[in-house]
């Protein structure tokens, strides 16, 4: 691995302390899993692949429900006010 130095504004900070402590990693840990997010998400045709895959996704799983595209927001209201 290459050592290298940055700055951050102190809220950047807070915030990757409080993902590292909840995670159990290092905030080191945590940057490089955010850039290789990044750096995928930029990656040419990365969106096009994880469109492609949402769209081979569609249909493959049952709810049981028969109403549940006109109705989802009162059945996300239901569980969440549990």
């Amino acid at each position: 691995m290459v050592r290298t130095q940055i700055q951050l504004p102190e809220e950047q900070v807070i915030l990757l302390k409080k993902m590292a402590a909840a995670q159990h990693k290092s905030m080191a840990e945590i940057i490089r899993q955010a850039v290789d997010y990044f750096a995928r998400a930029k990656q040419p045709g990365g969106e096009e692949q994880r469109r492609k895959r949402a769209m081979a996704a569609v249909g493959l799983f049952r709810s049981g429900v028969k109403d549940l595209a006109a109705s989802h927001d009162s059945y996300l209201a239901e569980i969440y006010d549990r």
